[in-house]
């Protein structure tokens, strides 16, 4: 067990469950993890081997007993008959026999309905009235001759979600961990390996969260399929509801004037919206009407009566294009249908995730550490609704005057969303709320961005904070400082003007020196004018390849020696074997080049080290690359850099190590053949003159 981990199931201890164990229970069950974490918190909420081998037998024994597979309803309904009484799990839904005056129950899978429940469980429980509840219930029968009399008799009902939680002891076990820590707590209780993801793509997980968290927050996110865009809100709390894009009407998420029951914004913390994009759907003009009105006031009408609620409401879709045809053809938006393509209801959007940016989700993504269960995170989120955090960064900084009051306030929500996620103790550091700000910030830019493409009414807006001495800081989207050609220019002049591929410099304002200097991607490489400068890429980034990056440098060089003490996993390996092959592209195939190796022997693995080193040496010989190695062996070597006998120094801090993981066995992955295809770590690379 890691010391992460370890640390987990000691500061929290019984509220938290090994991730992996939901698949090993699930079977062909079709429950949201949150169930199963439910019975897994009951059983299994401790790093005991013995215990959890016991705990998932007994779990196993309850679904096979009791949960209702649809296919096997009748034998369950047998039993209930046969027995008198048998406990199932389900999901039950309630509605108002108004000629009755009783309310009714229904069975989803059990396939059972007009179970009566009395009026006092209902209003305990007024999520049983819209969408459904996931119950444990015993269900009893009672053959009777009357007419119209249900034999099916509800004894008990308990709704799975947990029954106490005790917010103090959440502050206090919180400031054990540190930020990074703590992230990768979050990041495992999702599900998912932080061993994966990178600093940004791991806050990109976290922004799911927010509508969880911050009432009436409006997110959205668009990009390729498979990218776990919907998992969050179908699986992760049992006070959130995912529903089909093409199922929603104006009855149904708000008011039925006719009976005046509430819609799903009355009863649930997060609304979300799946398969929300797709140009020919058809979507009812007064439902667009009326989210627009909620999204900005938080209220609605029934009738000449105005209602409110604090549903927050996260929009999700695939995309059917690429970032740079978008930016070139249209707008980030491009995916959604004609009805929301509208400016007064995409200025009302909070935050919108890059979906691109989100890696399709593998099977080794998944992690079989700790985390807590679900149902624990859940409640902890929902009471963090009760409180704000969106000033907390005004000790410290201080927004641009000429963003105005819509975009500071969707740049408020999203910093109290995250702050309470990340620092609900409070005691952030100056740097920990910058970056959590300059996010924040970066999410409602690209919003505005688009809406600048798609109405021009919109004036342009510097989105830039200041911090207690006045200096400016501007904050950028990734796309821009990937795509500037595109970015900055209408439809219509990026159509008309063959634009040059951008260069790789430094994106820096002459009005304002940003912070942070960002390199930005640059296709022709091979024309440009070798120079001394520095540059700072940021993660998620693409475009960047050896060839591009680091090709010109090399052209050349008869000598060139690479230091880097992490040449020793096999990926590491394959970084060095395809910087070989860009020497291999920059040499006259008549040259030789003699390339040196100065690393560190693995303490544990120096033979398969060797092997690696071996078979690269092998192979390179036959195309004039004399490849040699020797292990540093004063323990002090930290250096990363390639040096050339042509007087150029490449120092980097990473080293080679500058891709994100990737599936190095899937020939079918862009990412795995084409450098260029894969999002980078950031990194920091400084070219020097040593001659």
């Amino acid at each position: 067990m890691s010391d992460l981990n370890r640390k987990i199931c000691d500061v929290f201890a019984g509220l938290v469950v090994r991730k992996d164990l939901v698949k090993t229970v699930k079977g062909n069950a079709i429950v949201p993890s949150y169930v199963l974490e439910y019975l897994l918190g009951q059983y299994c909420a401790t790093n005991d081997e013995a215990s959890i081998e016991s705990g998932i037998q007994t779990v196993k024994e309850i679904l096979a007993k009791h949960y209702v597979h649809r296919n096997e309803a009748g034998l369950i309904r047998s039993t209930i008959r046969e027995k008198g009484r048998h406990k199932v799990i389900d999901k039950v839904s309630v509605s108002l026999n108004d000629k009755k005056d009783v309310y009714e129950t229904e069975f989803s899978n059990l396939g059972i309905k007009k179970v009566l429940i009395d009026s006092g469980t209902v209003k305990k429980h007024p999520k049983l009235l819209v969408g459904g509840v996931w119950v444990i219930a015993d269900v009893e029968y009672d053959h009777t001759e009357e007419k119209d009399a249900s034999p099916w008799i509800l004894s008990t009902i308990k709704p799975i979600q947990m029954s106490h939680f005790d917010y103090d002891g959440y502050i206090d076990a919180r400031s054990k961990f540190n930020l990074d820590e703590w992230i990768d707590v979050l990041v495992q209780s999702i599900g998912f390996n932080p061993e994966f993801f990178g600093r940004r793509s791991k806050l990109m997980q976290l922004v799911r969260l927010i509508p969880f968290c911050e009432r009436n927050f409006n997110l959205i996110e668009l990009g390729p399929k498979g990218t776990g865009k919907s998992h969050i809100y179908s699986e992760f709390s049992p006070h959130g509801i995912l529903i089909s894009g093409g199922e929603v009407t104006v009855p149904k998420l708000f008011v039925n004037n006719s009976t005046g029951k509430l819609g799903l914004v009355g009863y649930w913390d997060t609304v979300a919206f799946d398969e929300f994009a797709g140009k020919q759907k058809k979507v009812d003009k007064a439902l667009v009407d009326i989210m627009k009105n909620y999204m900005a006031n938080k209220s609605f009408s029934r009738g000449v009566e105005m209602l409110g609620a604090d549903a927050s409401m996260a929009f999700i879709g695939n995309t059917e294009h690429s970032v740079p045809y978008m930016l070139k053809h249209s707008d980030l938006f491009d995916a959604l249908p004609e009805k929301f393509y509208d400016s007064a209801f995409l200025d009302r959007l909070h935050f919108y995730i890059p979906g691109w940016e989100v890696d399709i989700i593998r099977g080794e993504m998944f992690s079989d550490g700790y985390g807590f269960v679900v149902d624990y995170l859940a409640e902890v989120l929902r009471h963090l609704r009760n409180q704000d955090y969106s000033d907390h960064y005004s000790e410290y900084f201080k927004i641009s005057s000429q963003i105005s009051t819509r975009d500071r306030d969707a740049v408020h929500k999203t910093f109290s969303g995250l702050m309470k996620i990340l620092f609900p103790q409070g005691g952030a550091t100056e740097a920990e709320i910058e970056e959590i700000l300059k996010f924040s910030m970066e999410g409602r830019k690209r919003v505005k961005d688009q809406l600048f493409r798609i109405d021009s009414t919109y004036a342009d807006v510097n989105f830039s904070y200041s911090n207690k001495v006045g200096k400016e800081a501007p904050v950028s989207t990734l796309e821009e400082l990937q795509y500037p050609n595109y970015f900055n220019k209408t439809v219509g002049e990026v159509t008309d003007i063959g634009m040059p591929e951008p260069d790789i410099e430094p994106v820096v304002d002459k009005q304002r020196e940003p912070l942070i200097s960002v390199a930005v991607e640059k296709a022709s490489y091979d024309e440009c004018e070798l120079k001394e400068h520095h540059l700072t890429f940021v993660e998620n980034q693409r475009g960047v390849s050896y060839d591009n990056l680091f090709g010109p440098y090399l052209k050349g060089a008869k000598h060139i020696t690479i230091t880097d003490p992490y040449i020793r996993l096999f990926y590491q390996a394959k970084n060095l074997m395809e910087l070989l092959e860009t020497i291999i592209k920059q040499k006259a195939e008549e040259d030789e080049v003699v390339v040196s190796l100065i690393t560190v022997e693995d303490e544990f693995k120096g033979e398969q080290q060797r092997e690696y080193f071996e078979k690269i040496q092998s192979s390179m010989f036959a195309v004039g690359i004399k490849f040699d190695y020797s292990f540093d062996t004063t323990g002090s070597q930290h250096a990363r850099h390639i040096v050339t006998n042509t007087g150029w120094k490449i120092s980097l801090d990473r080293g080679l190590d500058i891709f994100q993981q990737y599936d190095v066995n899937d020939v079918f992955s862009l990412s795995n053949r084409i450098q260029k295809h894969r999002p980078l770590k950031g990194f920091e690379v400084t070219f020097i003159n040593i001659q």
